[in-house]
Protein backbone atom coordinates (compact mmCIF):
# COMPACT_ATOMS: atom_id res chain seq x y z
CA UNK A 1 0.00 0.00 0.00
CA UNK A 2 1.21 3.50 -0.81
CA UNK A 3 0.43 6.37 1.51
CA UNK A 4 0.51 10.04 0.63
CA UNK A 5 0.24 12.80 3.18
CA UNK A 6 -0.92 16.26 2.21
CA UNK A 7 -2.29 19.45 3.68
CA UNK A 8 0.76 20.90 5.37
CA UNK A 9 1.59 24.56 5.32
CA UNK A 10 2.68 27.61 7.27
CA UNK A 11 0.34 29.04 9.87
CA UNK A 12 0.35 31.26 12.92
CA UNK A 13 0.18 30.03 16.48
CA UNK A 14 -3.41 29.37 17.45
CA UNK A 15 -4.47 28.54 13.91
CA UNK A 16 -5.88 25.26 12.66
CA UNK A 17 -4.73 22.98 9.89
CA UNK A 18 -5.99 19.69 8.50
CA UNK A 19 -3.84 16.91 7.11
CA UNK A 20 -4.94 14.08 4.86
CA UNK A 21 -3.43 10.68 4.27
CA UNK A 22 -4.58 8.96 1.09
CA UNK A 23 -3.92 5.28 0.52
CA UNK A 24 -3.54 3.66 -2.86
CA UNK A 25 -2.50 0.32 -4.22
CA UNK A 26 -4.29 -1.54 -1.50
CA UNK A 27 -6.94 -0.72 1.04
CA UNK A 28 -5.99 0.31 4.54
CA UNK A 29 -9.52 -0.38 5.65
CA UNK A 30 -8.41 -3.07 8.08
CA UNK A 31 -5.18 -1.42 9.16
CA UNK A 32 -4.21 0.72 12.07
CA UNK A 33 -3.15 4.11 10.73
CA UNK A 34 -1.09 6.67 12.59
CA UNK A 35 0.46 10.08 12.24
CA UNK A 36 4.02 10.70 13.33
CA UNK A 37 6.06 13.88 13.21
CA UNK A 38 9.71 14.70 13.07
CA UNK A 39 11.19 18.05 13.96
CA UNK A 40 14.69 19.02 12.76
CA UNK A 41 17.31 17.15 14.75
CA UNK A 42 14.70 15.18 16.65
CA UNK A 43 13.40 11.64 16.51
CA UNK A 44 10.20 10.76 14.70
CA UNK A 45 7.48 10.55 17.35
CA UNK A 46 3.93 9.31 17.54
CA UNK A 47 1.19 11.91 17.23
CA UNK A 48 -2.10 10.06 16.81
CA UNK A 49 -3.47 6.73 15.67
CA UNK A 50 -6.81 5.18 14.81
CA UNK A 51 -8.06 1.63 14.64
CA UNK A 52 -9.76 0.29 11.55
CA UNK A 53 -13.26 0.71 12.94
CA UNK A 54 -12.57 4.22 14.35
CA UNK A 55 -13.74 3.10 17.78
CA UNK A 56 -10.29 3.44 19.27
CA UNK A 57 -8.10 6.49 18.88
CA UNK A 58 -4.78 7.25 20.51
CA UNK A 59 -2.91 10.51 20.99
CA UNK A 60 0.49 11.66 22.09
CA UNK A 61 0.48 13.65 25.31
CA UNK A 62 1.54 16.87 23.62
CA UNK A 63 -1.39 16.93 21.19
CA UNK A 64 -4.22 15.38 23.18
CA UNK A 65 -7.17 17.74 23.30
CA UNK A 66 -5.93 19.78 20.34
CA UNK A 67 -5.63 17.22 17.53
CA UNK A 68 -8.29 14.86 16.25
CA UNK A 69 -7.69 11.83 14.06
CA UNK A 70 -10.44 10.36 11.92
CA UNK A 71 -10.79 8.07 8.96
CA UNK A 72 -13.07 7.45 6.03
CA UNK A 73 -12.70 3.85 4.97
CA UNK A 74 -14.89 4.37 1.93
CA UNK A 75 -12.38 6.94 0.69
CA UNK A 76 -9.38 4.97 1.95
CA UNK A 77 -8.22 8.06 3.80
CA UNK A 78 -7.22 9.17 7.28
CA UNK A 79 -7.27 12.74 8.50
CA UNK A 80 -5.62 14.77 11.24
CA UNK A 81 -7.34 17.96 12.35
CA UNK A 82 -4.92 20.16 14.24
CA UNK A 83 -6.29 23.01 16.33
CA UNK A 84 -4.63 25.55 18.59
CA UNK A 85 -1.33 25.00 16.87
CA UNK A 86 1.87 25.92 18.68
CA UNK A 87 5.37 26.64 17.36
CA UNK A 88 6.49 23.36 18.91
CA UNK A 89 4.13 21.54 16.53
CA UNK A 90 6.45 22.51 13.68
CA UNK A 91 7.65 19.32 12.02
CA UNK A 92 7.32 17.08 9.02
CA UNK A 93 4.21 14.97 9.52
CA UNK A 94 4.05 11.40 8.24
CA UNK A 95 1.24 8.92 8.03
CA UNK A 96 1.95 5.24 8.46
CA UNK A 97 0.05 2.00 8.69
CA UNK A 98 0.38 -1.46 10.16
CA UNK A 99 -1.85 -4.41 10.78
CA UNK A 100 -2.49 -4.15 14.52
CA UNK A 101 -2.61 -1.34 17.08
CA UNK A 102 -0.25 -3.14 19.42
CA UNK A 103 2.58 -0.83 20.53
CA UNK A 104 1.16 1.85 18.27
CA UNK A 105 3.70 4.42 19.49
CA UNK A 106 6.69 2.48 18.19
CA UNK A 107 7.66 3.79 14.76
CA UNK A 108 9.80 0.72 14.10
CA UNK A 109 6.70 -1.45 13.79
CA UNK A 110 5.20 0.44 10.87
CA UNK A 111 5.97 -0.94 7.44
CA UNK A 112 4.15 1.56 5.25
CA UNK A 113 5.02 5.25 5.33
CA UNK A 114 3.92 8.27 3.37
CA UNK A 115 6.40 10.86 2.14
CA UNK A 116 5.65 13.50 4.77
CA UNK A 117 4.20 16.98 4.69
CA UNK A 118 5.72 20.05 6.34
CA UNK A 119 3.84 21.95 9.01
CA UNK A 120 5.35 25.22 10.19
CA UNK A 121 3.81 27.21 13.03
CA UNK A 122 5.17 30.66 13.72
CA UNK A 123 4.66 32.63 16.89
Amino acid sequence: VQLQASGGGSVQAGDSLGLSCAASGRSVRDNFVAWFRQAPGRERVFVAGIAWNSDNTYYGNSVRGRFTISRDNARNAVYLQMNSLKPEDTAVYYCASKALPTNYFDRRLYRNWGQGTQVTVSS
